[in-house]
């Protein structure tokens, strides 16, 4: 999407240091922190809320089956959040579907 922030970090136009990226996905710090760690785990293909396509459902699915592996890379290991919001009510910022990672302290409960 041409105007998508996540789409364009994805493609190189806009600088963000990658703490981790494979063929289908991307790991960077969120730039509003909400946690001494937090990080965000983004897809590279665009769509922007969680769905039954199959073709999402398989890219989130990819995403969560690499998280475990990253824990300790990215200093979660004492315990750690997964949040996806959807929506602007659920205060989803951008419209690209991306999972917050959220630790390094003990986090607070909502």
């Amino acid at each position: 999407m041409e105007n998508c922030i996540f789409c364009k970090i994805i493609a190189g136009e806009i600088p963000s240091p990658r703490l981790y990226e494979d063929e289908n996905m991307i790991v960077i710090r969120d730039i509003e922190p909400k946690a001494k760690l937090h990080y965000l785990c983004i897809p590279k293909t665009h769509f922007p809320l969680l769905s039954a396509d199959e073709e999402k459902v398989e890219a989130v699915k990819r995403c969560f089956a690499k998280i475990p592996t990253l824990v300790e890379t990215l200093g979660l290991g004492d315990g750690y959040r997964v949040v996806i919001n959807q929506g602007e009510n659920g205060g989803q910022a951008v419209a690209h579907l991306h999972i917050h990672l959220l630790g390094g302290e003990k986090l607070k409960d909502f």
